[in-house]
């Protein structure tokens, strides 16, 4: 066997680091051209997670699935919103009055023992102006939280907002109707804000200060004129509860923030995830039974 003079063999294709080395004829990865879809995902990357998770999420980013959910939850919305505004006798769009409240997915104190309407309520608005800010307040957010968390996560922080904002409002505004999906809304916001509050030392700082201070005024917004329809307006009909708001963003300050915080990690062997569990089901456990006993709805 003949000996082999080291220093005569090719250097190994690694860095001291363990990163791979570039050969003089493979372009410099900085060098190409980055794509829309890359673009996109750098932009989403950066206003859903922290520093470091951007090169993680960058690695296995795509639209397979795409974010299906938030897009039918809001394709069954606006199909709802249109039949009862063009199939249905209705005086203006602005707002929907006698269809929406005669409609079997609208909550109604009196019915409340049709339990769908907890969550049916979230298809029926009662007017333009309602379903297009839920519908580009959920749009804006659910796509980015769910191409980054997903269909399964986002459906769950959405879901036990619109319940959580029923079940709050048959507590604490027992005579009221309640429509719109605010709920589910606000759940996604509660949860984005959390993660962005926790998470502001990794992130951007001028981008943190921005989507706080965003979010903030949006749900000001929203609530003084939610207060205005439910307390001030001299509206005919039904009276709106609002404090569907306070239980959905609620339910996305604790549930949404540890599915939307819990990227790259396993949600079960989180000690915080079962404390939001708990608390969520026993919530809704003394919502139920103060339904069945204690309600003074009729």
């Amino acid at each position: 066997m003949e000996d082999v003079d080291i220093e005569q063999l090719e250097p190994l294709p690694v860095d001291r680091n363990g990163r791979r080395l570039r050969s003089e004829d493979q372009p410099d990865v900085g060098d190409r051209s980055v794509g829309c879809s890359e673009k996109f995902h750098r932009f989403v990357s950066k206003w859903m997670l922290p520093e470091d998770l951007h090169d993680a999420y960058l690695e296995r980013a795509n639209c397979c699935p795409p974010p299906i959910f938030i897009i039918l939850i809001s394709i069954g919305e606006l199909a709802v919103f249109i039949y009862y505004a063009v199939w249905k006798p209705q005086k203006q769009w602005v707002t929907l009055d006698e269809g929406i409240w005669k409609s079997p997915l609208s909550y109604k104190p009196e019915c409340r023992q049709e339990a769908w309407r907890f969550i049916s309520y979230m298809f029926v608005h009662a007017g333009v102006q309602h379903i297009v800010g839920n519908l580009v307040m959920q749009l804006l957010l659910g796509i980015p939280l769910e191409l980054v968390h997903k269909g399964f996560e986002v459906g769950m922080v959405y879901l036990s907002g619109v319940l959580a904002g029923s079940l709050a409002s048959s507590i604490f505004d027992p005579l009221s109707a309640l429509v719109g999906a605010s709920g589910g809304v606000y759940a996604l916001m509660g949860g984005y804000f959390m993660n962005a509050v926790v998470n502001f030392r990794e992130m951007l700082p001028l981008l943190g200060v921005f989507r706080i201070i965003a979010i903030v005024i949006i749900v000001m917004g929203d609530f003084g004129f939610a207060f205005y329809r439910r307390f001030i307006s001299d509206d005919a009909g039904l009276k709106v509860s609002f404090v569907a708001h306070f239980g959905g963003i609620v339910a996305g300050m604790t549930v949404g923030y540890v599915f939307f915080s819990a990227y790259n990690t396993k949600l079960l062997k989180d000690p915080r995830f079962w404390l939001c569990i708990v608390g969520y089901i026993a919530f809704v456990i003394f919502a139920v039974l103060f339904n069945i006993f204690l309600s003074p709805a009729p």
